[in-house]
């Protein structure tokens, strides 16, 4: 179980980095007003992953005209964009949390019995029960999962005309073409999956061994689902980056920030602005490519420099 949380929560922070740039696509994309990521505001509120976040979704607008424009349009935007650095900023706390405890676990002896060879000593302890791991990957899941919830939220508000002042499903003639309908129907089937993945392996316990081994953690089972729950999170994320470059091109007459500039770029480098209804499977695996790779956020700090 060490070995692939290891595996999880290296992918989990670099997916996290992509999460606050798909947050920052969309608030672009629906025009959103600024104000609730300003310095002053997290500083009294000092969760350090907050604070991170909102400082980089300044960077990642700073500059924008899209911004500058409709920044007095509105005095506050919906929680999925103005409270992505408190909800992101929480999981970002989660997985710092998650590393600690990985970092203990494998730099630790965990076999049973315990040789120390200069006493001449076995000792019989417990230092394999997987409790430490089982609530961390547990922790891992819930924490990952929220970054797929709070993005299709917003992906949903982009695919919504009422909401977002933009076409209909993000596609001209949405009477006949139904755009990016679908993509967002396939988030919100992945974020309901990850809701069950999610229920705590480490509230469940079963004896074996004639009851000698009378408490166990499941934490294999919380890592494994932590391992799954990851990988609908880099879906919707890159659903999110998709749907978002594709409201953004609605405002091509302004140029938005230049982190969000990069981000759209890569994108647009794999899938082309979409004009009429196309079988959207093959995009998402595209951007998806680009998000397990780590590209986005690489040419994004290749722009603006290093996010949190």
């Amino acid at each position: 179980m060490g070995a692939m949380g290891v595996i999880a929560i290296m992918a989990a922070e670099d997916l996290a980095k992509t999460a606050d740039i798909a947050a920052a696509l969309s608030i672009e994309a629906l025009h959103g007003v600024p104000y609730a990521f300003d310095e002053r505001t997290h500083a009294l509120r000092a969760h350090r992953g907050q604070g991170r976040v909102a400082q980089n979704i300044r960077r990642l607008i700073e500059g924008s005209e899209i911004i500058e424009k409709y920044r007095k349009g509105r005095v506050q935007d919906a929680y999925s964009l103005r409270c992505a650095p408190q909800v992101h900023g929480a999981t970002r706390d989660a997985l710092d949390y998650v590393r600690r405890t990985l970092e203990v676990e494998i730099n630790s002896v965990t076999d049973n019995p315990l040789i120390f060879a200069d006493a001449e000593v076995a000792i019989s302890g417990g230092n394999f029960h997987g409790q430490p791991l089982a609530l961390a990957m547990d922790f891992f899941g819930i924490a990952v999962a929220e970054l797929a919830n709070i993005s299709e939220r917003r992906q949903a508000r982009l695919v919504d005309a009422s909401l977002s002042g933009l076409p209909p499903f993000l596609v001209e003639d949405s009477g006949l073409n139904s755009g990016f309908m679908i993509a967002q129907y396939t988030s919100a089937a992945l974020v309901s999956e990850n809701k069950v993945l999610a229920h705590p392996s480490s509230v469940d316990s079963i004896p074996t061994s004639a009851n000698q081994e009378d408490h166990v953690s499941m934490g294999a089972f919380a890592a494994r689902k932590a391992l799954a729950i990851l990988d609908n999170a880099r879906k919707v994320i890159a659903i999110e980056l998709l749907t978002a470059s594709q409201g953004l091109d609605f405002s091509r007459l302004l140029r938005p920030g230049a982190g969000t500039v990069a981000a759209h770029d890569c994108v647009r480098g794999v899938v082309p602005f979409l004009k009429h209804d196309e079988y959207l499977h093959p995009l998402i695996e595209r951007v998806e490519a680009l998000v397990c790779r780590g590209a986005v956020t690489r040419a994004v700090e290749e722009a603006i420099g290093p996010l949190n």
